[in-house]
Parts: C-alpha cells; structure tokens; sequence
C-alpha cells in the first residue's frame, strides 16, 4: 500500500512538473517577438481568341393604336425568332430580354396649355442570344435583318469554356506577387522568409469586349472582328521577412 501511495504522488509530481514546463514553453513562444511582414498585390492576365459572343436583336413597331402597334410587332418577332431557330439556335441560347408599349406624342405647339396629344404607340420587344459559334455570327446578323430585326447592338464576345484560362491568370498573379516581393525585399535589405496568408481578391475578373453592331454590310453577311478576350485575376500574399 506505501509503495502504490509512493508510486501515485511520484507521477502527479511528474505530470505537474511537464504541465509546468509546457506554460512555460507556450508562455515563451506567444512572448517571442514576431518577425515584421510584407503584403504585397500580384495582377494576372491570360488572353484568348473568343470563341462565342452574345448580342441583343428585337423589333420596333409603330401604330395608331396599342393593338395594332403590338400585333405588327408580335408578328415581326415571331419572324425573327423562327429564323433565329431556322439557323440552328437553341431555344435555351434565345431569352426576352426587353418589352415596352409606350404611347407616341405630337410635339406641343408653341405656348399651348393643351395637355400633349397622343397620336400613336410603339411597342419595342428585344431578345438576348448567345452564338456558341463564332464563325456564324456575321451571316445571323445579316439574316436578323432579313427577317425582320431593326434593332441590333450590345454584341460582346467571351469564351465558352474559361477554367483553363481563370487558372492562368491566377498563376501569373501569384508570380506577380513573388516577383514584387522579392524586388521590395532586395531592395530594402531584407530576406523573404515564409508565406503567412494567400488571399484572392474578389477572383477572376472577366475582361470582355463588347462592340456595337457596325451593320456594314458585305455581299454575303455582316462585317464584324471578335478581336480578343481577357480575363484578370489578383492575388494578395503577405510574407514574413527578416534583416539579410
């Protein structure tokens, strides 16, 4: 019985001694001076030829009343979309993007006090469509206006497939950034030591270009250059640093 008491008090003394030992070592570590750091901003773009483009088509249509101002407009759409599908859009890539009646004013004579006179109504009704074939956009236009589409603008071009060009351009951002550091450190006589905190800001910034429909028309289909997309990334990197 002495001997397990003996055996019991030697290894709480043990377990003492070791917990002290390890606040002091915690107590020691949080004490120690942190080394100073450096945050620096890495930018990264990546470029491709475009490989789709959106665009907006609709029609305009004037009558004396509502009625007779939507129904022309209506059957002038219908046109429009049938072609749109007759060229081989899905009916997903199509979607009503605007669509107003709005009433027609005679312009007010001078110094009148007559309240405006509605002569007529004009009915505006616009689709968005996405081309996930590049190589057809200027032969759409140019059937858009042969169906009937008067109005045609907001074409922008983008790329279908982006992940392979988001991570380029997240990597020439980290670069970016390794780059900079290392010119700031050389520069103020100081070694870069280890990473502390990678942050993205705000993630990949899609650089899209967008154009108005020239409406040049060539013999065969619309004029129009996709030129090239660009997507950006930023990256924020903190490091810390110590004297060389």
């Amino acid at each position: 019985m002495k001997l397990a008491k003996a055996a019991l008090a030697a290894t709480l003394v043990s377990a003492s001694l070791i917990g002290g030992l390890s606040s002091l070592a915690a107590q020691e570590a949080s004490s120690a001076p942190r080394r100073p750091t450096l945050t620096v901003t890495g930018e990264g773009r990546a470029t491709a030829i475009p490989d789709m483009a959106r665009f907006s088509t609709g029609v305009v249509s004037d009558g004396k009343t509502a009625r007779e101002a939507l129904d022309a407009n209506s059957m002038a759409v219908a046109e429009m979309i049938a072609a749109l599908k007759g060229a081989g859009i899905e009916a997903r890539d199509i979607a009503t993007s605007g669509f107003s009646v709005q009433p027609q004013y005679a312009p007010p004579k001078k110094d009148s006090t007559e309240p405006p006179r509605v002569t007529g109504y004009q009915v505006q009704n616009t689709v968005s469509v996405r081309l996930r074939d590049l190589a057809r956009l200027g032969d759409l236009l140019d059937k858009m206006v042969t169906s009937g589409a008067n109005q045609i603008g907001g074409i922008a071009f983008d790329i279908a497939e982006p992940a392979k060009l988001e991570d380029k351009a997240r990597v020439a951002a980290v670069e970016d950034a390794r780059h900079q550091a290392e010119l700031i450190a050389l520069a103020s006589g100081v070694r870069l030591v280890r990473i502390v905190t990678v942050t993205g800001n705000g993630g990949v910034r899609p650089m899209g270009r967008a154009m108005a429909a020239p409406m040049l028309m060539k013999a065969d289909s619309v004029s129009v250059e996709a030129g090239e997309a660009e997507i950006q990334a930023s990256v924020s990197v903190t490091y810390e640093i110590e004297p060389r």
